[in-house]
């Protein structure tokens, strides 16, 4: 998985070996003009965009669903992740050029103009295979469904935990009779515990690690803690924005608090420090492969609900059917199977710390066993999502736009309050800008389930 400071998109894209050659030229990634595997008489083309842990947990999937069914011959293709993914895949499906099957984050499906580029899923094909609206969290299951129709079919979620050293909070007697993280329900308990866990944790190191400068992770904790204050984004019509700068700025200064009372090294590798000792690191569910590899005795829970209410960052990756011309027939039943297969056989998914999104993973006695996966499950019931609009999503413009002002608040650059209400007015101009995609704002990209 690489190195353990290195941040999500590094960690996905640094194992070469489970990603296309440079380029990632079309002609690369084959047209489906070769030749049918053997015993094989339907194809399914797949675009991904997993590599590291997450693309070899996937392609032992897809090698367990080649052996199940010879007569479908799955041809996946991994591109490079973020926004030159969603490139490429857009001007395929402009071009009519678009694979079977593709992976999209769920909060960029909004967006990618559901309708012209994206092609919706047939419901009562996912049920012949396996897969239906009652196997999922109702809440993630409609984030896909615009205009009535289902257009992503979720595989996970994934979301920002708060890992912890047992060792450390052992000793600061921060550990509870089962072994987990007491309970915080305020932001003065959570900076007690801080307090605490400092007093006992190793000399030269950072008592938390926040990726205080890093977009990306910043914007991800304001929407986790914004959405605990109960804060809104836009009204339901898209036409208003309902952003609250207090909440914000609530938020705002919880975050630059870490700083201010040295909790935090800026710039600090997280994971490295964590490894080495720090008796906490927020980081992404991804990070379970890299802290469990290290052999460390540590737990993993939602991020802490300090302003009272659960709710900690979640994203998911999601199943597409990118548009086609006249999409049918054995092609298209093939890719309906496929995601159904990979969708209801994610315990391998599982180990790579996402959680399924088929619900009836979830009390196997298999995932139940997993650890520290069965401590955090419970972050399915309470996602704090980014709005449903075009311009939000994993590295869309919302993230761009919104993260560097967070960082310049806990970096000390910025106060809260005036960067609460730049944030407002970066929401105004996004509000009433087009999409590129299909040249409609986000009042007119269509009803929302």
């Amino acid at each position: 998985m690489g190195r353990p400071d290195l941040s999500r998109r590094h960690l996905l894209s640094a194992a070469g070996g489970l990603t296309v050659a440079a380029g990632f030229g079309f002609a690369a990634l084959g047209t489906g003009a070769d030749a049918l595997a053997s015993g094989a008489d339907t194809r399914v083309r797949y675009w991904n965009l997993f590599s590291g842990g997450d693309g070899a947990n996937m392609i032992a999937m897809l090698d367990a669903f080649r052996k199940a069914h010879p007569g479908i011959d799955v041809k996946d293709s991994t591109l490079q992740w973020g926004n030159p993914f969603y490139t490429k895949l857009a001007m395929a499906a402009a071009g009519n050029r678009a694979p079977d099957l593709g992976v999209m984050h769920m909060g960029r499906v909004t967006g990618f103009s559901p309708g012209r580029l994206l092609d919706p899923w047939d419901v009562g094909l996912l049920a012949k295979y396996g897969v239906r609206e009652q196997d999922y969290n109702p809440a993630l299951w409609k984030r896909g469904v615009i205009d009535g129709k289902l257009y992503a079919l979720p595989l996970d979620i994934h979301v920002q935990l708060c890992f912890y050293r047992k060792d450390v909070l052992k000793k600061a007697d921060l550990l509870g009779d089962d072994g987990r993280m007491i309970p915080v329900t305020s932001t003065d308990e959570w900076f007690d515990v801080l307090k605490k866990a400092r007093a006992v944790q190793k000399k030269g190191l950072q008592t938390i690690g926040l990726w205080t400068n890093d977009q990306n992770f910043q914007w991800w904790f304001f929407v986790a803690f914004y959405t605990q204050l109960g804060g809104r984004w836009f009204n339901a019509d898209n036409t208003e924005v309902l952003f609250d700068p207090d909440k914000a700025t609530q938020v705002l200064e919880f975050l630059r608090r870490h700083v201010t009372d040295g909790y935090v090294i800026p710039g600090a590798p997280t994971g490295e420090q964590f490894i080495n000792g720090a008796p906490f690191t927020w980081e992404g569910n991804w990070s379970v492969p890299v802290f469990s590899g290290a052999k460390l005795d540590y737990g993993a829970t939602p991020l802490p609900p300090v302003f009272g209410k659960q709710a900690t960052h979640a994203e998911s990756h999601a199943f597409v059917l990118p548009h086609q011309a006249g999409r049918g027939g054995a092609t298209n039943e093939g890719a309906h199977q496929l995601a159904a297969y990979v969708v209801t056989h994610a315990l391998q998914w599982a180990a790579g710390g996402h959680i399924p999104a088929y619900t009836p993973t979830l009390s196997t006695a298999a995932y139940k066993k997993l650890t520290p996966q069965n401590e955090y499950v419970s972050a399915m019931d309470h996602q704090a999502t980014e709005p449903k609009v075009w311009f939000a999503g994993s590295t869309g413009v919302l993230a761009q736009d919104l993260g560097p002002v967070v960082v310049s608040s806990t970096m000390g650059s910025a106060k809260p309050a005036s960067v609460a209400q730049t944030m407002k007015r970066h929401l105004t101009k996004l509000l009433a800008s087009k999409n590129p995609m299909d040249g409609r704002t986000a009042a007119q990209g269509g009803a929302v389930a």
